[in-house]
């Protein structure tokens, strides 16, 4: 755990196959302090299928980073980032295929979705509108 005071928290995971679960944990319970946990079952789903791209394409430290909804912004934004500096692309997946379906599922699910380049990788960020 990096921070969890205040607007924002974020974590660091090693690239580990236990990464997925302990960022779904900390999404959870974050929310839950922050009394959102209207939200949480969705974004630790759309955490766990970034994450598990990170786990598959990059090696190194992934980040898991969220920004609170303030007065002025009824959005939470979810970040995650590992080392791999190659933006991903959503994909047509087959009807058989195993995989490629995780960025369609972000694109759908999230008010708004995106990539940015870094220093030494890329950031993979969602946004959830927080009901009424």
């Amino acid at each position: 755990m990096i921070d969890t005071e205040g607007d924002c928290a974020a974590w660091t995971f090693p690239a580990e196959p236990g990464a997925v679960r302990a960022a779904r944990s900390a999404v959870r319970d974050q929310l839950h302090r922050w009394d959102l946990d209207r939200l949480s079952d969705l974004a630790a789903l759309l955490v766990s299928e970034l994450v598990t791209n990170s786990l598959r394409h990059a090696r190194g430290p992934i980040e898991v980073r969220l920004v609170r909804p303030t007065s002025l912004n009824d959005v939470l934004r979810v970040e995650v980032s590992d080392p791999l500096p190659e933006l991903p692309r959503e994909k047509d997946a087959r009807p058989d295929d195993e995989s490629g379906r995780g960025l369609r599922l972000v694109a759908s699910a999230s008010r708004r979705w995106g990539t940015r380049p870094g220093g030494a990788g890329k950031t993979v960020w969602f946004e959830l509108g927080v009901p009424a």
